[in-house]
């Protein structure tokens, strides 16, 4: 890919957004390539967990605004001016309906629909010295690219609308304070720790992880009844694995499972 570096190593696999002149903002390219790099993770059986992060300084300045300014909608496909969801759509979507967890590690600025990248992630960890914001109001925007969904879900519907009527910073503390984060790690060692991070959840039982994804991901809009029902119905498809039978041995011989995605 033009725009993404992809390295995969003991079932996880990094997505480096590679712009770094730019903040690693998006452009075409990019907007295109993060869309088809995480369908292809996200059915390839050697990947198990996603790491996304930025070269250079920044994790994701949001849309490349100069680029943009430059085309006129005279440009577009008649497909991109039937599209409902615009890359913004297609690449939340794309993380939310993966199957596998997604991992964003914030090593810089994360901006606008950079940052709503990450909150589309089932995981968050920020570099110390990183920044977030909503900051499409401080360009006279309003928010795509699900910040208006993910954001309240995350730290509540009265602080994410301080957050995006003002576009202000947040930094790494405030951040892991009101919940933006998972945890945060000095820059030196940030992206070392995240794979670490990446690893270890690497080694669990690949059946089982994504049936936990699928039941997070429905959870905010499913009534408690469908939730409980589908609970039941992959809970004994995962009594039909081997990994579980593994993991039973395993606890029986006191010694850590080792999960085939079987």
């Amino acid at each position: 890919m033009e725009h993404i570096l992809i390295e995969t190593k003991d079932g996880v696999r990094t997505l480096t957004l590679n712009r770094p002149e730019r903040l690693n903002a998006v452009n075409d390219t990019l907007s295109k390539e993060i869309i088809l790099a995480i369908s292809e993770a996200s059915n390839d059986d050697d990947v198990r967990v996603i790491v996304i992060t930025g070269s250079g300084r920044g994790f994701c300045s949001g849309l490349d605004l100069t680029d943009s300014a430059k085309r006129s909608l005279d440009e577009q496909t008649r497909s991109q001016k039937l599209d409902e969801l615009g890359w913004v759509g297609h690449q939340a979507l794309g993380i939310v309906q993966c199957d596998k967890p997604v991992i964003a590690a914030i090593n810089g600025t994360a901006a606008g629909a950079g940052f709503a990248l990450a909150l589309a992630c089932d995981l968050r960890f920020m570099s110390a010295t990183a920044k977030v914001t909503a900051g499409y109001i401080r360009r006279g925007l309003s928010p795509d690219a699900g910040m208006s969904y993910f954001l309240p879900r995350l730290v509540g519907q009265t602080r994410a609308a301080e957050l995006i009527l003002t576009g202000r910073d947040i930094n790494s503390d405030e951040a892991e304070r009101i919940g933006l984060v998972n945890g945060v790690f000095a820059e030196e060692e940030f992206l070392e720790q995240v794979i670490i991070f990446a690893k270890e959840l690497a080694e669990g039982p690949p059946v089982a992880m994504t049936f936990s994804k699928r039941l997070l991901t429905s959870s905010p809009d499913t009534d408690l009844t469908t939730i409980l029902k589908q609970e039941y119905a992959l809970i004994k498809q995962c009594f039909g694995t081997k990994d579980v039978q593994e993991g039973i041995r395993a606890f029986a011989e006191k010694r850590k499972p080792v999960f085939r995605g079987e």
